[in-house]
């Protein structure tokens, strides 16, 4: 009767824990869709302000460095369910104030920049995109370690972690042409309020989101029955030296991530640099988008073998690659061209021809596909109740994707285009050093089970 009980018990856990990886999987693709709603929205905005592109884009990415520790700090009290629909209603204030914008303060100057007037309904949409911002953060926050503690850490646990990526790409490549067949062509007459439609549909798939997680029964393995957190804790993430490293190594994965595309759109826009005459920010967006896809196969492919294949190992072989293509990238002459495939709104999809530099670049999408998922596998291995914690302070290193693609743009715009690639090179050798030596958890002694008991020297 007993054994009877415990298969009957295992089995309800089971199929629970299922519901749970599906939840998060959702929950995943919904960050890389209102993260993706930034870049059209600032083409409208553009047009009244033309400083104002990537303002939106920045605002959502400034929000993890405000709010990826007391994140951490809240999945540590309340739990992972709750922080979860704090994060849903978060993001419906974030795109309600964006939807407001566009009706709300348009005559009503608050200040000048180039001695153009901004209105209260541009500060408006930017406070709406940086409410946003806190929302994806918080997102962030709970999928990762929950997918890692449903899969039981290791290798199963880097698998959902990559599974779950694989939906956030799959959302991200599906976002800006579901935006664009609202949108339509963006003219001098086009406003916020053309496009509420989108809003309204973002804002559904939120309160969809909030009623599916409200329903589902999440794990909380360091939260008691009651929600007290379930000890003491007189250390931290900040004790072992992998986390702090892995901490670095998020840091420079963004800004890689971000920064590889970032640059390879403004160098094959560039006709004089590149020798693309004809139609050249078509063609550089056309290629810069091949890597998020290769992205997404990257992903694909690492969910299906990460069940087998360490983090370490997939983390090793990726930066290695990535370091011989990029520095292939950079002392390949500009004139060696290849064929690959674009997109424009007057021929369609074509082939056309572009520095081969471009082509292992793009490459590279492949190799940071699987970056996020091994650097945070590895550093939160055998952390225990400090996991939550430390997933609060990756999320706020998410910020390295604003600041390393704009350090790496000065040195563009300074000495060149491909050697700014030196900055992605030393990322990504970082990288290397972890996966090889900095992951290594040197600090075993630190209890991460059982309550903390205070050094009776400490007292």
């Amino acid at each position: 009767m007993a054994k009877a009980e415990s298969v009957k018990t295992a089995t309800s856990a089971g199929k629970g824990n299922v519901v749970a990886i599906v939840a998060m999987f959702f929950l995943f693709a919904m960050i890389s869709f209102v993260t993706n709603l930034a870049a059209p929205l600032g083409t409208i905005w553009k047009n009244n302000y033309e400083w104002s592109g990537m303002l939106g884009n920045m605002m959502n990415f400034l929000a993890y460095l405000f709010m990826g520790i007391p994140a951490g700090n809240l999945l540590m009290r309340i739990g992972y369910k709750k922080t979860a629909l704090i994060a849903m209603i978060v993001g419906l204030v974030g795109l309600l104030f964006q939807w407001i914008s566009g009706f709300v303060g348009t005559e009503t100057a608050v200040f000048s920049v180039a001695e153009q007037a901004v209105t209260l309904n541009f500060i408006i949409y930017l406070l709406g995109a940086f409410i946003c911002g806190f929302c994806v953060c918080m997102l962030n926050t709970v999928v990762n370690p929950m997918l890692n503690l449903l899969g039981g850490g290791g290798n199963t646990g880097n698998q959902l972690v990559q599974a779950g990526g694989t939906f956030n790409s799959l959302a991200g490549t599906l976002t800006p042409l579901f935006v664009g067949m609202l949108i339509g062509q963006v003219t001098q007459d086009t406003t916020i309020g053309n496009v509420a439609p989108l809003l309204f549909i973002a804002m559904g798939v939120f309160v969809v989101a909030f009623l599916i997680i409200s329903a589902v029964n999440i794990p909380e393995p360091h939260m008691h029955k009651g929600g007290a957190t379930q000890a003491k804790y007189t250390h931290s993430a900040w004790s072992f030296r992998h986390t702090v490293l892995g901490v670095i190594g998020i840091f420079f994965y963004v800004g890689t991530e971000v920064g590889i595309p970032g640059v390879l759109l403004f160098y094959l826009s560039d006709s004089a640099a590149s020798g693309i005459t004809e139609n050249a920010m078509a063609v550089a967006g056309g290629v810069a988008a091949i890597y998020w896809l290769l992205m997404l196969v990257g992903r694909l492919v690492s969910t299906v073998i990460s069940g087998k294949v360490s983090s370490k190992i997939q983390l090793i072989t990726v930066s290695t690659t990535a370091i011989f293509l990029v520095c292939l990238a950079i002392f390949l002459p500009s004139d060696l061209r290849v064929s690959m495939p674009s997109y424009s709104t007057v021929d369609g999809f074509a082939m056309v021809q572009v520095p081969a530099k471009a082509l292992l670049l793009v490459l590279c999408g492949l190799c940071t596909s699987v970056m996020w998922g091994g650097i945070f596998n590895l550093a939160v291995e055998g952390l225990g109740k400090y996991t939550a914690q430390a997933s609060g302070i990756f999320m706020m290193m998410v910020v390295g994707g604003g600041v390393m693609p704009l350090i790496q743009n000065v040195i563009a715009t300074s000495v060149g285009y491909m050697a700014s690639y030196w900055l992605v090179v030393a990322m990504l050798a970082y990288l290397l050093f972890y996966a090889l030596v900095g992951c290594k958890n040197v600090n075993k002694d630190i209890p991460v089970d059982e309550t903390d008991v205070p050094d009776p020297r400490d007292l």
